[in-house]
């Protein structure tokens, strides 16, 4: 096994540290002859990797669907920028000076960051990130006129944030895209307050997607699935809109990698904001439901690890860890078992089940499908398994490494 593939981990439940050839769960029986869980449902073997919405082969090869790119982005901009704001932090701050050292706290600048407008009663998104920390919060709109808001929710494990500006009647809200239907090409506007320098419009074209904590140094404990994009994003722009051609927003930027303007920047998708804002606006934080086991990429495992394992399908989430009390646990699932698929979906990346996982709901019983080396063969099967609460860390998860600091 290299190195590079033997250091990366994703966890869906308490992290206990296993070697991947454990002998999985103690005590975890099979009590049937095919080797599989109790109350699993055989399936043919054709069916390991086929779903009824699976993508569609790609097309023939042939000329391409050429796009035709716009011959300004002024429209997008001019539509969109009544709903962009300016977020301003403030709170206290500690200084160590004067007579024997004495501690002074004062009211100091905390932060600068970009913010839009969801809701016309004064619902606004935003990174964590940028309002973390802050006893005071001000919103600037683009007449220029500051309001005062406060955090209405918010969840750092997916860097995302909602304020809210209380008593609002006349603010404009922008229509949210659909992610999930972005391709790498398509053209994009970032639109953000950079250095500053408010309402400032960069555009570039969706560079990749599905960018993950393996290519942008942010906190592990976190679930990302970022667009990469070569829109110039500086610091300031976090919080800020990623626009379709259609002024719809698509993304949140969030990050950068290396120094700033170097025409890699990273967005959170708007559909996993989308998921998550009901919650929020509701209850002010987001309760993860859990599997309880922790798995690997499938395309990580060398092809020796494969062979011993007696692993055949070449994509899903490798299990390498079950507690015991756990759902999977109690379930039967166990070391080597691969999911390949949650709820219908295909799972192409251990990322992907972890975020299906986690927010599929507490309580909820989901159809899990599995490949299990039995016999040398690989045995598809389905099964059912009910979703407990995901125990999170007592320490609030660390302020993501971003690459720099919202600082005005």
């Amino acid at each position: 096994m290299s190195s590079g593939s033997s250091r990366r981990r994703v966890v869906l439940a308490v992290a206990v540290v296993l070697p991947l050839l454990s002998s999985g769960c103690k005590g975890q029986k099979d009590t049937r002859s095919d080797g599989l869980p109790p109350g699993a449902q055989p399936l043919p073997a054709a069916s390991a990797t086929v779903f009824s919405g699976a993508p569609e082969s790609p097309p023939a090869k042939g000329s391409p669907d050429v796009k035709m790119g716009p011959l300004g982005f002024s429209p997008v901009a001019k539509k969109a920028d009544p709903s962009v704001v300016t977020i301003y932090t403030a709170g206290e701050e500690e200084t160590r000076g004067g007579l024997f050292g004495r501690r002074a706290t004062g009211r100091s600048a905390k932060g600068l960051g970009s913010g839009f407008i969801v809701q016309s009663d004064g619902v606004i998104i935003t990174n964590n990130h940028v309002i973390e920390g802050a006893d005071e919060i001000l919103v600037q709109l683009s007449d220029e006129r500051r309001l005062p808001a406060r955090v209405a929710g918010r969840d750092p494990r997916t860097d995302i944030a909602v304020v809210k500006v209380d008593g609002a009647k006349d603010l404009v809200a922008i229509p949210l895209g659909d992610s999930d239907g972005l391709e790498v090409g398509d053209w994009v506007v970032a639109i953000g307050n950079p250095f500053g320098l408010s309402h400032t419009v960069s555009a570039g074209i969706v560079s990749a997607k599905g960018r993950g904590r393996e290519d942008v140094p942010l906190d592990p404990s976190g679930y990302y699935n970022f667009l990469q994009t070569d829109a110039s994003i500086n610091p300031g722009n976090s919080g800020g809109p990623l626009l379709n051609l259609k002024g719809e927003v698509v993304g949140m930027n969030t990050a950068i990698r290396g120094g700033g303007a170097q025409g890699i920047g990273f967005a959170i998708p708007i559909n996993m904001v989308k998921q998550l804002l009901p919650t929020l606006l509701e209850k002010g934080h987001f309760t993860r439901s859990a599997l309880g086991v922790r798995i690997r990429d499938i395309r990580e495992l060398t092809p020796d690890d494969k062979a011993q394992l007696g692993i055949k399908v070449e994509r899903g989430a490798v299990i390498e860890y079950v507690e015991a009390s756990s759902p999977a646990g109690k379930a039967g699932l166990k070391v080597g078992d691969v999911v390949v698929g949650f709820e219908g979906q295909p799972i192409e990346r251990g990322t992907h089940l972890q975020w299906l996982a986690s927010t599929a709901g507490v309580g909820r019983t989901v159809t899990v499908r599995v490949v299990r080396p039995v016999n040398g063969l690989s045995q598809p099967f389905e099964m059912q398994v009910t979703l407990a609460e995901l125990k999170e860390p007592q320490k609030r998860p660390a302020r993501p490494k971003l690459g720099f600091d919202d600082e005005p």
